[in-house]
Formats: structure tokens, sequence, C-alpha cells
């Protein structure tokens, strides 16, 4: 075991000081520094080292961190020494001095001829010194007062500050005892309190009561003795101060003492706050013990006094006898009820008690693990050792395992009420549920990585194959980034990193929405590879059928061709969100709810921006680049009718009753009038483009709400309603289309009925 350092003490180094070579008077500089002076001491260069580290040791320990921090003033006085003393001096306190330097004065020798060789001798020597704080040679006091002030200088130095040598070891020496007694005391009364801690509590009241009243008296006895110890230690202590200043100087120890004694004096009161909380629960239980059997008592006494009444052939037998079976029946199923309100609140307690100790042992290991030395653990005696000690703290697990799982369930079953069965039951179909979706997002995740691998390796490797470049089609030897998009950044991601994050959610699948979260900006690569799909599928349909992809397909034993496999990356954002719909199903008010809520929506927006940009890629014949117009907040098709005013005739359009279909993009500051065509492309399925037909911007347009009443009609018009423009949309989809045009700050108005029925409610409208 290794020994505890104790620092030094007045008495270890009592002749040392005595001295007198080195004192702290208690003077401080003017941002308080501690001031530590060097007297003249004729046989200075004499002392031993260890004396000298001893006593300089112990005097840099004297006060308080803070003041220590700042760092200490020393003052060496060799006016009646020669240049060698000094010389001697500076020598040693640069390469012995254990705290940290501020300022060095030296009072130089007063002769004329010690001072000039110190004038020479400071300049040759300065740099040997290795000092890193400036040495300030001084002529006089005089010249010494200038720098600190007189009230913080002994007499010997032409200050006023009293110091008395012997009184002042004399009182370090009585106020280090104080602190021992008050350390030594403080233990004691710790010890006390584990003692108490530690004690088993009964179960019975006769045998807390005799706890509770042997506590209290050992606790009583001790407080005494302690306090009486402490109070004449303390009282000798500041009876033997006779000078203000010194008293002074010395109450930081003893505050220090004190308030370590007061944080243990609080501890034991605490604890003994938790005595009286039990001294109080014995009275309740003896309380309600009184309050419960005084009735029953009664109840049975009265039940007596009916059987009597009976065998005495009373003329109200018939009244009596049914009264005394039901009062006899009540005081059965109170008593019963009673009985299995005890076993219950026992088989808690046993329940409670048995938790308790796995909760100790538990804090127990963490507390081994913890305190295992790293410096231990270097050599392979000590690694052998701490292994040795956690192999033998894992031995004593027997003694809280569980021997038989079901039979310790239904030793506490009683104790269950329906409401925890039924939640228990719940949440162990939910936990079931949980674990199966979280498996099969990480079996199809695994297959998903595979197939892609198989793509890349299979196909987009192989076009550098010699052996097979005479069979790649002329339209894909240079345009592979075209057939393939961003694939393999896709790959990268999801086996460097997604995968293996997904599998960290098994043994915790309330981190599942957290995952998705995290890696919300990875996400956007599926919105880069789904605006380049129709780029994709159109190369595909010149050269699908060449003889190089059936060729890769052989090989890969596929049953399926390769454009099947491209839809992989959108079948798989698609899988997200119905998996995370499926989680938030089962994990309702549970851990991470929030975030699956956040990452369904987070999924959700990228499926739509990664649909979205497929149709805005299709757009063809607008004059600008759509990329630059921003984020595309909606898209759809709808009817749409025309009407134009010219001058002041109205003229509607020929087809002004017929709507025309048009596919509309909505973006923050202009809206696109798109026909929606769809072409056949050699029986393959039907690409649509959309030809751009006119647009507005969404700064100079204005909305009326709904046509005539028609909550699927709103308007929107264009230069003092010159052109409006009458869009049907499904009831559902109209509100998100008004509340993002309303966003932008659309000036919005209603239709003639409309305004007079807002207006005769209080509602208001704007221009």
């Amino acid at each position: 075991m290794q020994q505890e350092i104790r620092p030094l003490v007045a008495v270890d180094i009592i002749e040392q000081l005595h001295r007198q070579f080195a004192i702290l008077s208690g003077g401080r500089g003017t941002d308080g520094a501690p001031i530590i002076t060097f007297p003249e001491y004729p046989g200075f260069s004499e002392i031993p080292d260890e004396d000298f580290l001893n006593v300089v040791t112990y005097l840099t320990s004297i006060p308080s961190l803070e003041a220590a921090s700042i760092g200490f003033i020393i003052i060496i006085d060799r006016r009646r020494d020669k240049w060698s003393a000094v010389k001697a001096s500076l020598t040693r306190i640069a390469g012995a001095f254990p705290g940290n330097l501020q300022l060095v004065f030296v009072l130089r020798p007063s002769r004329f001829i010690q001072r000039a060789i110190a004038d020479i001798g400071i300049k040759l020597y300065r740099d040997d010194f290795k000092m890193k704080v400036p040495i300030i040679m001084l002529n006089s006091v005089s010249d010494l007062h200038g720098y600190i002030d007189k009230s913080q200088l002994t007499r010997e130095l032409g200050g006023t500050l009293e110091y008395g040598h012997s009184q002042w070891i004399h009182h370090r020496t009585a106020i280090e005892n104080f602190a021992m007694t008050v350390k030594t005391t403080a233990q004691m009364l710790q010890t006390f309190g584990t003692n108490l801690a530690e004690t088993e509590l009964p179960n019975d009241v006769p045998c807390t009561e005799e706890l509770l009243s042997s506590h209290t008296e050992q606790h009583n006895k001790l407080k005494v003795s302690v306090c009486v110890s402490l109070s004449l230690t303390l009282r000798k202590i500041v009876l033997g101060f006779y000078l203000p200043r010194l008293l002074f100087s010395h109450t930081s120890p003893i505050i220090g003492s004190l308030v370590s004694l007061f944080i243990c004096s609080t501890f034991l009161c605490t604890f003994f706050l938790k005595v009286k909380l039990l001294s109080l629960y014995v009275f309740f239980i003896i309380f309600i013990s009184k309050l419960l059997q005084e009735p029953l008592e009664k109840a049975q006494t009265l039940a007596l006094q009916g059987d009597q009444l009976i065998q005495n052939n009373h003329y109200a037998i018939d009244s009596i006898r049914p009264k005394c079976v039901e009062l006899r029946r009540i005081c059965d199923d109170f008593a019963n009820e009673t009985k299995k309100i005890y076993d219950i609140l026992g088989k808690s307690l046993e329940l409670h008690k048995q938790i308790d100790k796995a909760s100790q042992w538990c804090e127990a290991g963490i507390y081994l693990l913890a305190s295992q030395a790293v410096d231990k653990c270097q050599t392979q005696e000590g690694a052998e050792t701490a292994l040795c000690d956690i192999e033998k703290f894992l031995g004593t697990a027997k003694e809280h395992q569980l021997l038989n799982g079901k039979e310790f369930c239904n030793q506490f079953d009683m104790i269950l009420t329906p409401e925890i069965k039924v939640r228990t039951s719940d949440q162990k179909v939910n936990l079931v549920q949980i674990l199966h979706i979280i498996n099969e997002l990480i079996e199809t995740e695994r297959v998903y990585v595979e197939e892609l691998q198989s793509i890349l390796e299979g196909y987009a490797s192989e076009m550098d194959n010699p052996d097979l470049i005479h069979l790649i089609p002329t339209a894909v030897l240079n345009r592979r980034e075209v057939l393939f998009g961003n694939l393999s950044e896709i790959y990268e991601f999801h086996n460097r990193i997604f995968l293996k994050e997904l599998e960290n959610c098994i043994e915790n699948p309330e981190f599942l929405g957290r995952c998705f979260l995290k890696r919300k900006e990875d996400l956007q690569i599926y919105e880069k590879y789904c605006q380049n799909k129709p780029r994709s599928e159109a190369l595909w349909r010149q050269c699908g059928d060449s003889l190089f992809f059936q060729e890769c397909q052989r090989k890969l034993d596929h049953k399926l061709s390769l454009d099947a496999y491209l839809l992989k990356p959108v079948q798989r954002i698609t899988k997200y969100q119905l998996l995370l719909k499926e989680m938030l199903k089962c994990s309702k008010n549970s851990e991470g709810t929030a975030e699956l809520e956040e990452a369904l929506a987070t999924v959700l927006d990228i499926i739509k921006s990664a649909n979205d940009s497929m149709h805005q890629i299709a757009i063809t014949g607008y004059e600008g680049d759509v990329h630059e117009l921003g984020k595309l907040l909606l898209q759809g098709s709808f009817n749409v009718w025309t009407d134009h005013k010219k001058g002041h005739n109205k003229v509607k359009d020929l087809a002004r009753f017929k709507p025309m279909q048009r596919h509309l993009f909505l973006y923050a500051k202009i809206l696109l009038f798109c026909k929606k065509r769809e072409e056949n492309t050699d029986g393959h399925e039907k690409s649509p483009s959309y030809s751009f037909k006119n647009s507005l911007k969404m700064s100079t347009v204005g909305i009326t709400e709904n046509v005539k009443g028609d909550n699927k009609k709103f308007e929107i018009w264009y230069n003092g309603r010159e052109e409006v423009y009458i869009i049907q949309v499904s009831k559902s989809s109209l509100a998100s289309y008004f509340s993002l045009m309303v966003e932008q700050n659309v000036p919005l108005t209603y239709s003639d009925a409309d305004a007079c029925r807002r207006e005769a409610t209080g509602g208001k409208t704007n221009a």
C-alpha cells in the first residue's frame, strides 16, 4: 500500500526555523504578493542544502494558493556582509527556491569597497544566476520603501510591521496541531457516519426503535466530545495571539480547518435528518396500526355480542343473524386484504433490496475499473494483478445471479398490477416489432450494398476490359457517367459509413432516427442521382440491347437487366420512409420518437426534392437556366382558364370555357406554365417533357382565394387584372399552394360574395 505523503509542518523543522535565516513576516506587495525576507545571517553559506530547501518549501506552502500564484517577493538583507555573501545567496535561491518568483530585492553591502565590488559583480554574474525575474540592487532601506509600503516591512527594514520570530513559530505549531486535531476529528466523524449508513435497517418496529436509540446516544456523545476538545484547543490558540496583526495573518489555516470540520458536521447532520425521518416512519406505523386495529376489534366484539343475543333467543333473532354474518364477512375481508397488502409490501421490499444490492455491486465494479492506475498496467506484473482483481470481483456476481428467470418472475408476480402487466406486454410486443424492423432494414441494406457493388464491378469496371471493349456501343463509350450517374458515390457512402451506423442500431434502436439526421446532408446524393435518371434511361433505350450488356449480365448471373438495377437507388430511398413509418407506429411516446419523426420528414423531403428535380430537368423551351430559379416549392398538373382584357374591351380566349392542361412549377420568385408532352419511344414507357408556355413573377401578381365560392379554384391575376389565370386544384392541395404563395407576400383578394361575407363576419382582406 502506498504511503500517504504528509506535508511539512513546523515541528518537523523547528531547529532550522529557529535559526531565522529566512522568515515569512506576513507582509505583502502592492499586488498582494507574499514577502519572504532573508535577514542578515553570517553563516548563510554553511546552511546544509536540505535544511535550506525544507525551510523555504515550508514558508512557500503557508500563503493561500491564490496569493502564491501571484509570485513571491524576495528581500535579501546583506548590508553588513560582503559581495561573496550576496552572490552565494542569489545562487542558492536561484537553484533551490520552490515557489513562483516575482521580484528579488538585494540590500547591497554598505561598506564602500564591497558596494563597488557588488556593482561590478552583479553586472558580470547576472546571467549566471539564471533568474527569469528582475534583481533590483538597493543602497538603503529608504530605496526599498519606494517599492514596498512601510506597513508591510518589519522594523529591521525600517517598517512598522510587528513581528516576533519565536512567537510566530509558537503559533504556527499551535495552529498546525489544531489543524491535525480537526482532521482527525473529521475522519472520526466520517467513519462514524459511514458505520451508521452501512448499518442494515431492521424490518420491525421494536428493533428499529432500539437502533435509533443507540445511534442517537452515540451521536450525542461524539458531538459533545468533539465540541469540547476543539473549543478548548481553539481558545488556547486565540488567547496566545497577543498581537492583532499576528492573529490576522494566521486566520487562513484556522478557517480552512473549520470549513473542513463544518463539511463533516453537515454530512452527519444530513444523515441524522434521515434518522429523524425513520423515527417519524416508526411513529406512523404505530399510529396506523392502532387506527386500523381499533375498528376491527370493535366490529369483532359487536359480532360476539350478536352471537350472545342469538343464543338467548332474542325476539329480533331474524334481523340480528344476517347482520352478524355480514359483519364477520367484512372483518374477514378486511383481514385478508390487509394480509394481502402486507405480503405485497414485503415482496416489494425484498425486490428493492435485491435491486439495491445489484446496483451497489455495479457501482463497486465501476469504481474498481476507474481506480486502476494506467502506470500500473504498463508492466506485465501490474497488468496481471489488475486482471486478477477484476476476475475476483466478477466471481462475486454469482451472489446476485438469478438461478431461474421464470421462477423469479413468478415469485414477484403478485406485486404487478393489471396496468403494469398490460404495459409490459405491450412493450414486449413493440420491442419484438422494432427489432424485426431494424433487422429488415439492416438485411436489406446489406443486400443493397452488394447489388451496388455488383453493378459497379460487373458493368462499369468491365468497360475497361480490353476483351469486351469491342462490344461496347459507341453511344456509351464516352458517356459512362450519364448511364451510371453518381452510383459509385452512393456505394461508397453506404458501404463505408451508413451500413455500419445502421448496424450499431441493433443494440440501441432508439438511435435510428439520429442516424438518419446525422447523415441528412450525405443523403442529398440521391437528388443528384434522380436528376440524372431521365438521361440515363434515354441512353439505355438507345443501347440496352447490345451484346456488351448481355455478356455482363450473363457473367453476373443476374435475372434482370441493368436498367432494373439502376432503379435500385430510387427504390431504396423510398423504402427508408416506409420503414421509418413502421418504426414510428411501434415507438410512440418512447425515447427517440421525436428524432424518428424528424428523420421521416427529412427522408420525405429528399424524396420530394428528387421527384421534383426529375420533372424540372424535363422543361424545354425556357430561355433561362431553371437551376438558377432556386428551390422548387411545388409542381403539378392543373386545369387552367385564361381571361385577357385589352383596353376597355374584355376579350376572352376562344377556349375560355374549355380548360387548358398546364403543368405548373412554383418557385420563390417565379411561376412557370408548361404543357406536358408524352412521347412514345420505340415501344418503351412514355417519357414526359414540359414545353414552356408562360411565366409570372411572384412579386407582380395577386391572388383571389376562390372563384364564385368554388374552393377548388383560385385566380392569379397580373397587371391590374389585365391577365387573369383561373386554376383548378384538388381541395387537399389548395391549402398548401395558398400557404406557400402567401409566404411570398403575394397580394390576396377575395371574390365579391366572399368579401361581403367576410365583412359581415368581421373578417379582413388584403389589398
